[in-house]
């Protein structure tokens, strides 16, 4: 079977190359249409295959126009970026690579605002500026600006598509990456192709999804998922001017996408490159694990998803080498791994992806103070192809759901429901013991299930603090989960305001558009006043400050962080302890220790190699203590170890 559709690929290439040679080099010049040629030529399983067994139409010609057009369009200088990363092709996988997440109009106001800002993420050391959604949403409720009504407008309360690629440019003349949203799944009910399918023009036939009756819909319901079962149960909204079900996965007024329509596929794949060549860096693919719907399925992660990715993933990078993917796939560990290309044989499709289990298992480990549970599962998670990397994170902007597999609580002697309802429990305050002061968020009153909402420093504690033995206390926590995400393995992220420490925000009640949804509490307006005091160790964002930036420089001089290299979960004798062993091929072994209790702990160093080779390269409280064979860890403390 695959012989065979390697000879088709070749006889359509073929077919394809002489009219197509000329037209490549008219349009963009002899040297930049050899490149593009041979990019077509070294990725044309990864375009013919997927549209292939997809649509099973003849495709090829028709997508390699659309991604010749957007490469003759490219601006002169992102072509320049192109045959650099061409060149450096693993550069989102450098050391030197830290990312921040913040919306632009709570970070700087507006996008002609953010150029400014940009001195203070050179300090932090940031190099990867991640935008939430800023593209075109509709009015009123939205999702938090994913409900896109226009894909190549900006959000008028932020500027204009011109402002962002300025964004774009100052960005690039420092060094740093740009990663924008992107919504793969659906659109806004007021989007020009949803007007377009409401209204009957034939340019739009089969845009969504829709059913004249409950019948189909009844019977998907019985194996989806509902994503907000209190305040939007069930997948499908009646539309009168439709007159028909439509599919909505989120709310009612995001009507999913019908990926079955290859011209749908096109239509995105037109989006993509035209935002590119704006100068976005790096595609965040919001609900990508949606776009296939199957009966009898939970209609996630189908097949069909991955060959849809990887034909986008191959059609983008013919025509804009330089950009990359991130999947948001907020998945179980298994159905992960082959958003990042890992299947039986390595399909590229996302170079990143949010290691969303890492995220969790910290905040486990924080409350339980045991970190048995993490090892368990991060052990168990198959490894990723060298070509890709994470993205870890200590908080996003979402809530935190728990998602804690039945088998790894067991392994560690847990029952993973009563787990769950301790976390949220301990997260939301509601727990005698805790510190923290969270809030749930889409509390299922039928089944008890929950999410948590809070910013990172009220869920470590540093709201609830009454003491200066508290507030050490709460602060170590915060730096100890960054130390993790930064040391992991990855591409770490820092969201805004996490390095100032920045508490929950309740503003957010007075806006009626927002009242309605607890996670705007850890979504808060940027503190300038507050970050003016990020250089006084005497303060609480001072202190913080200093450590983010510590964090960071010692990062960048640690080749074994970069990407590619092996995670290995250490076993220790302590079950407080979280160890891991990263290796590069071009640098020695890097381990990482963590100590999630409240009192000191010890672990024996046999675990992670000889002791002649250690050495100390960052650290809570100092050089590493050795005695007697056992390393000896402070409370809440971490230490980064080196070879000599």
């Amino acid at each position: 079977m695959e012989i065979a559709v390697r000879r088709r690929a070749a006889d359509a290439l073929r077919e394809l190359l002489p009219e197509l040679t000329a037209d490549a080099t008219r349009r963009l010049g002899p040297g930049d249409a050899v490149a593009f040629l041979a990019r077509l030529e070294t990725s044309l399983l990864d375009i013919f295959e997927p549209l292939d067994t997809v649509y099973g139409e003849p495709l090829l010609a028709g997508m390699v126009e659309v991604a010749l057009a957007a490469a003759a369009a490219r601006p002169a200088a992102l072509r320049e970026l192109d045959r650099r990363r061409e060149v450096d092709r693993g550069w989102y996988q450098r050391a030197r690579m830290i990312g921040y997440v913040c919306y632009a109009d709570r970070f700087a106001g507006t996008l002609a605002g953010l150029p400014g800002k940009l001195d203070y993420l050179d300090e932090l050391g940031v190099t990867y500026l991640h935008l939430m959604p800023l593209l075109k949403p509709r009015p009123g409720e939205n999702d938090g600006g994913y409900a896109v009504m226009d894909y190549r407008e900006v959000d008028p309360r932020l500027g204009s598509m011109a402002e962002l690629a300025a964004v774009a440019t100052a960005l690039r003349e420092r060094g740093m990456s740009l990663c924008v949203d992107l919504v793969l799944n659906h659109t806004a009910r007021e989007h020009p192709w949803a007007r377009g399918w409401v209204a009957g023009d034939p340019a739009y036939e089969n845009f969504y999804l829709s059913f004249p009756d409950r019948e189909l819909p009844d019977a998907y319901e019985r194996t989806i998922v509902p994503v907000f079962p209190d305040r939007a149960p069930g997948s499908f909204t009646w539309d009168d001017e439709r007159g028909a079900w439509v599919w909505t996965t989120f709310w009612n007024y995001q009507w999913d996408l019908d990926y079955r329509n290859p011209a749908v596929f096109r239509a995105m794949l037109e989006t993509i490159l035209w935002l590119a060549n704006q100068g976005i860096d790096i595609f965040r693919l919001d609900a990508v694990p949606f776009i296939w719907k199957r009966l009898g399925t939970t209609c996630m992660n189908q097949p069909e998803v991955h060959l849809i990715v990887q034909a986008l993933h191959a059609l983008t990078r013919l025509a804009a080498p330089g950009v990359v993917f991130k999947a948001e796939a907020i998945v179980a560990p298994d159905d992960l791994v082959p958003y990042l290309g890992g299947h039986d044989r390595y399909r590229p499709e996302c170079e990143l992806a949010y290691h969303n289990q890492l995220m969790v298992l910290l905040w486990s480990s924080l409350a339980t103070k045991d970190a048995r549970l993490m090892a368990q599962s991060l052990r168990r998670m198959r490894e990723i192809p060298a070509e890709a990397s994470w993205v870890t994170y200590v908080r996003g902007h979402d809530d935190i759901g728990w998602a804690i597999s039945a088998e790894d609580a067991a392994a560690v002697g847990w029952d993973w429901w009563n787990h769950r309802n301790f976390l949220n429990a301990f997260y939301s305050g509601s727990f005698w013991q805790s510190y923290a002061r969270g809030a749930l968020f889409q509390e299922n009153p039928e089944t008890g299930d929950a999410r948590i909402s809070g910013s990172a420093a009220a869920l470590c504690g540093i709201e609830a603090a009454g003491t200066p033995e508290e507030l050490d206390r709460a602060i170590r926590r915060l730096v100890l989960l960054h130390a993790v995400t930064f040391a992991y393995g990855g591409i770490p992220l820092i969201y805004m305001g996490d390095e100032l420490a920045l508490g929950n925000d309740a503003s957010y009640r007075d806006d009626p558009a927002l009242a309605d949804d607890n996670r705007w509490m850890h979504r808060p307006p940027m503190d300038w006043a507050r970050a003016e005091r990020r250089h006084d160790p005497a303060t609480v964002p001072g202190r913080v400050f200093s450590w983010m930036r510590r964090l960071a420089g010692a990062r960048k001089d640690l080749l074994a962080l970069r990407t590619g290299g092996l995670i290995e979960v250490l076993g220790v004798d302590n079950g407080a302890v979280f160890a891991w062993r990263r290796r590069h091929p071009r640098s020695g072994n890097f381990v990482g220790l963590a100590n999630f209790s409240a009192e000191p702990q010890s672990v024996g160093a046999a675990a992670f190699g000889h002791l002649g080779w250690l050495e100390t390269a960052l650290s809570s409280d100092g050089p590493l203590e050795v005695r007697e064979g056992r390393a000896q860890l402070p409370a809440l403390g971490f230490v980064w170890l080196i070879e000599r």
